[in-house]
C-alpha cells in the first residue's frame, strides 16, 4: 500500500495538487494539520481514503486533534504535534504513540521532515509543502509504503 503523507498546505494548494499529480496513484493519504479550511478539497483531491487532522492553525473546524488509524496492520498515530510540544522534542508524542499502541506516530507543525526510530516508534514528520524551515527550504512530503508483516518503508521527497 502506497501512503502519501503531507503536512501544513496552510490553505495553499500549488504545491499539493503537484505533489499529488507526481505520486499518483497512492490507496492512502494522510495530511498532518493545518489545512485551513481546505479539507473537503484535499479529499476531493486525493481520490481515495484520507486521515485528515487540524493543527494550530485550523480554527473552526471539525477535524479531530489525532486519529488513530491501522494500515495493513500497522498501528499509526496521526496529529498535528502541537499538543505534545514537538518544536522542543517529540518526546511526549512517542510516549502517547506508546501508551495507545501505535507502532508510528505522525506529525507536522515544525514544517521540518523527520524519519527517525524512537524507543521502537516510527517517527515521521513529511515536513511543509508550503513554508518549509529546513536547510534549504525545499517544499517536503513523506512516501510510505506499507504492508503487513513488513517494516514500513519511508523516503522524504522534494518538490
Amino acid at each position: 500500500m502506497k501512503v502519501l503523507i503531507v503536512s501544513d498546505t496552510h490553505g495553499q494548494d500549488e504545491n499539493l495538487e503537484e505533489t499529488v499529480l507526481r505520486e499518483a496513484p497512492f490507496d492512502y493519504l494522510i495530511h498532518c494539520g493545518d489545512v485551513e479550511g481546505r479539507e473537503i478539497f484535499i479529499e476531493a483531491l486525493a481520490e481515495c481514503p484520507c486521515t485528515i487532522v487540524a493543527g494550530n492553525n485550523d480554527f473552526f473546524t471539525d477535524l479531530p486533534y489525532e486519529e488513530e488509524v491501522t494500515l495493513e496492520g500497522h498501528k499509526i498515530l496521526v496529529t498535528h504535534g502541537h499538543h505534545y510540544f514537538v518544536s522542543r522534542d517529540y518526546d511526549k508524542l512517542v510516549e502517547n504513540a506508546q501508551a495507545k499502541g501505535c507502532k508510528i506516530a505522525m506529525y507536522g507543525h515544525t514544517h521540518m521532515p523527520v524519519i527517525e526510530n524512537e524507543d521502537g516508534i516510527l517517527v515521521i514528520n513529511p515536513g511543509s509543502l508550503t513554508y518549509p524551515r529546513q536547510r534549504g527550504r525545499r517544499p517536503s512530503y513523506a512516501v510510505m509504503q506499507i504492508e503487513e508483516g513488513k517494516d514500513p518503508q519511508v523516503e522524504i521527497r522534494y518538490l
